[in-house]
């Protein structure tokens, strides 16, 4: 049944992306900020208590409604369930669709729309230089592919549309942490914001060494392997930072890409973007084989 609903859950993903907007769920960013008051109310208590709890209590709805329906109607209240938190957890936009808003706009040359399009993948301010830029693009295609898709699907075969909604609703969580934590005058990272990436990170450890080692199997495996034993320098001092940074470095390994020569700067940038969303589908075709795999020899119900 989980295969079912993941193989209906992505197809929807790539079929329909007009319904995205449904996703952007601003209720939720309500809900979580009223988290965050309420647990301002309690400095003396470990940052992380109110971010578990606050998770907890957003994940207990979808929680009761699976455990309410039981097996009941050969699993088919289950089913619609599965496909319908797949669609709020998958996401929140497809990533096939950002790379190709991208390319457009670097065809068109628009240095404006280049730079909104790199942002929305790299959910960062992106550099002027061309090539740093798309090489921060690159990376972000391999980084966002964990955490839009690989992920939130780990979750899903581990534990069901419970696992899916948990791992979204802890990236929501950290997401409008530092969303209020920038807002700050100076912005500064409060004891809060370290607690929401703690918490995700714990969700995206293993899901993201998965994809890393998929990366691997699905690009070039020297050029992976490579990038995975290189020590980063600059190494973020949360999981959820590591996590993401391994992705990035192991990501661009297995594409392997070089200059080509005659190529000019917007090429490259499209090239480079194209081939980091190929790799991304490369891999979720293994992933969906694996799954499958499971599933016939009953390691996955």
């Amino acid at each position: 049944m989980k295969l079912l609903a993941l193989l209906i859950g992505l197809i929807i993903e790539r079929l329909a992306t007009q319904l995205f907007h449904l996703r952007r769920l601003p209720w939720l960013d309500s809900a979580i900020d009223f988290g965050f008051r309420q647990a301002s109310r309690f400095p003396s208590w470990p940052p992380l208590l109110p971010v578990l709890m606050l998770a907890i209590v957003l994940i207990t709805p979808v929680l009761a409604i699976r455990f309410g329906l039981g097996d009941i109607w050969f699993d088919l209240p289950y089913l619609i369930l599965a496909i319908i938190v797949l669609f709020f957890s998958l996401g929140p936009k497809d990533i096939g669709e950002d790379v190709q808003e991208y390319c457009r706009a670097i065809e068109k040359a628009d240095k404006k729309e280049i730079a909104e399009r790199a942002k929305a993948l790299a959910e960062t301010d992106v550099p002027d230089d061309a090539a740093e830029r798309t090489r921060l693009v690159e990376e972000s295609v391999c980084v966002q592919a964990n955490n839009r898709l690989f992920a939130v699907v780990f979750w899903f075969v581990l534990l069901g549309p419970v696992g899916a909604w948990a791992y979204r609703v802890t990236d929501l969580i950290r997401r409008r942490a530092v969303f209020n934590g920038l807002r700050e005058e100076p912005p500064g990272l409060p004891p809060v914001v370290e607690a929401a990436e703690t918490l995700h990170g714990w969700l995206a450890f293993m899901p993201a060494r998965l994809t890393a080692i998929g990366y691997a199997m699905a690009g070039s495996f020297d050029g992976a392997l490579n990038a995975w034993r290189t020590e980063d320098e600059d190494a973020p001092s949360t999981m959820h930072g590591r996590s993401e940074r391994l992705l990035a470095r192991v990501g661009t390994g297995a594409l392997a890409l070089r200059d080509a020569d005659g190529e000019s700067e917007a090429e490259r940038g499209i090239r480079g973007a194209i081939a980091a969303n190929g790799l991304v589908y490369r891999l979720l075709f293994i992933w969906a084989a694996v799954i499958a795999a499971m599933t016939l020899y009953g390691w996955s119900v």
